[in-house]
């Protein structure tokens, strides 16, 4: 069984800055790609920030410049530093891996972390 498990979302004021961070664990063969998502209230989910085994990046137009996302291969780790942050960046932050357990290839999530943008 794998698990992803985020952690250090909170609250912020407008310009500050938030470090996310993701844990995978359990039976992991290999991970391709670490994702970060979030979903505002009334939104569709959207992606965020995709990280490849080689630590290539993309990112949202909307965070490109703020965001910096980065992974840890050999702890199944990903992390993203947000910094001037803005109200619009308020949602609920989820991190995704498309990995190989050993027998399959799946997609998994995290469940989510909040992050509030606000003064």
């Amino acid at each position: 069984q794998v698990q992803l498990v985020e952690s250090g979302g909170g609250l912020v004021q407008p310009g500050g800055s938030l470090r996310l961070s993701c844990a995978a664990s359990g039976s992991i063969f290999s991970i391709y790609v670490m994702s970060w998502y979030r979903q505002a209230p009334g939104k569709q989910r959207e992606l965020v920030a995709r990280v490849s085994s080689t630590n290539s990046t993309n990112y949202a137009d909307s965070v490109k410049g703020r965001f910096t996302a980065s992974r840890d291969n050999a702890k199944n780790t990903v992390s993203l530093q947000m910094n001037s942050l803005k109200p619009e960046d308020t949602a609920v932050y989820y991190c995704n891996a498309d990995l190989h357990d050993g027998r399959f290839r799946a997609a998994y999530w995290g469940q989510g972390t909040q992050v509030t943008v606000s003064s």
